[in-house]
């Protein structure tokens, strides 16, 4: 690992004044990938986005999971919209405020990093899986979208306030696998899909093992090739060959209702690679298997090592007890985790134990949290104490070619992209 002065003296300059004006950068034939500047910095706005560059935005509000995507080429993608209802005694404050629902905070920082690409709409909105702080909750005091269709929050906010090019989620068309799930939030977003399929908008169901779902939509020209694969879903892992996928839920007929998969368990998992460099991320699929008792629940572990070892992967399921088990660590051996946090039991003592152990790999690692409680703080002791960051928004930007990547958490109380913390870069 080298640290940022050595990585300056080779890559182009920027803010710092080291070399190549902005201006002659943009205007480098788009064939080659430039390097990646050394544009950011501490107490300074997060540099915009260019051409060649791979950011991954984990948005921290405080209300669930959103992660905003912005690859090489502009090709856009939000994974998760995340508003939850919970209290402020089990969750911390929403950020920046209270001031706008969830839904509305994230289409406004999606809007802010989208638009150096030069665009204003989302190519891809892919939703893990049906749960408040993935797709936003919602009751009868939820404000009405436009056309009185459904209710705002979360996902459906973010689709009000930006162009969605194509919704991919894990149950569309009929949402009935393992059984349509009954609860007003869940009634909510499938009024949303229906509303967008009768103006012809773009709904798709996730396929486990693609390549070609999620594509470069080419936006900004230039030979950075780029993939994102879908790793798993509703129980099916791909195989790591082709596109092939096999499926490790046992029939339903075979099965005790009680022991059905549930939500969590059905899961999205997505890979996305670029050069050296790689990224996996499960919305809150989990490894946990009654103590041994139902082994085809922990899908975590054949979709992680379908996909690893990678640069960076977030501890699914917010880090929380059925997340990740020592196989999936060994599996995924990321240079940087990032938990999405925002309840207080989020993280869990033995995720973190296990995130920092060498026994379960060798070399250097840093964790990140989105947002932590105190309380959960005060309760993990020296563990939570060794995370690099415990509130803001967590930013991987990858360089050019996937060749290195660094780590640059912003400040999420205001709007101004306030780099807090900027981390050492890792050569791949």
């Amino acid at each position: 690992m080298e640290r940022f002065s050595k990585q300056r003296r080779l890559w182009l300059g920027g803010v710092l004044g080291l070399a190549l004006p902005m201006a002659r950068l943009a205007a480098a034939p788009l064939s080659v990938p430039p390097p990646l500047p050394s544009l950011d910095r501490t107490d300074a706005s997060l540099a915009p986005w260019q051409p060649g560059w791979l950011d991954i935005h984990h948005i921290a509000t405080g209300r669930g999971n959103a992660t905003f995507v912005l690859l090489p080429d502009g090709t856009s993608l939000l994974i998760d919209a995340g508003a939850s209802a919970a209290g402020l005694d089990v969750s911390v404050a929403p950020r920046p405020s209270a001031a706008r629902r969830p839904g509305q905070w994230i289409a406004r920082y999606v809007l802010r990093h989208l638009r150096p690409s030069g665009r204003d709409a989302l190519d891809y909105l892919v939703v893990t899986h049906l749960h408040p702080d993935h797709m936003g909750d919602s009751d009868a005091a939820s404000p009405l979208a436009r056309n009185a269709a459904y209710r705002l929050s979360g996902v459906t906010d973010v689709a009000d306030q930006l162009e969605v090019g194509t919704l991919i989620d894990r149950g569309f068309p009929d949402y009935g696998y393992p059984s349509l799930l009954q609860a007003p939030f869940a009634d909510n977003y499938r009024a949303f899909v229906r509303a967008r399929v009768a103006a012809g908008c773009k709904v798709e169901r996730f396929q486990a093992g693609s390549a070609r779902q999620i594509a470069a939509r080419g936006h900004r020209p230039g030979a950075w090739p780029f993939e994102v694969r879908n790793v798993a879903v509703n129980g099916q892992v791909w195989s790591g060959s082709g596109e092939e996928a096999r499926m490790l839920f046992p029939s339903l007929d075979s099965l005790e209702r009680s022991e059905w998969p549930t939500e969590n368990s059905c899961s999205a998992a997505l890979r996305i690679g670029y050069g050296r460099f790689s990224y996996f991320t499960a919305g809150d699929l989990t490894s946990y298997t009654e103590d041994g008792a139902l082994p085809w629940r922990d899908v975590l572990g054949p979709a992680a090592r379908a996909a690893g070892p990678v640069s960076v992967a977030t501890a699914d399921h917010h880090g929380m007890f059925d997340g990740l088990n020592a196989d999936v660590v060994r599996s995924l051996q990321p240079k940087a985790w990032v938990i999405p946090s925002w309840h207080i039991s989020h993280p869990d003592m033995l995720q973190l134990e296990r995130m920092f152990s060498q026994r379960l790999y060798p070399g250097p690692r840093e964790v990140f949290a989105t947002t932590l409680m105190e309380e959960n703080l005060r309760a993990n002791g020296r563990l939570a104490r060794r995370l690099r960051s415990r509130d803001g928004h967590v930013v991987v930007r990858v360089a050019p070619g996937g060749g290195s990547f660094y780590v640059a958490v912003t400040g999420n109380g205001d709007e101004t992209d306030r780099v807090k913390l900027l981390t050492e870069s890792v050569l791949l």
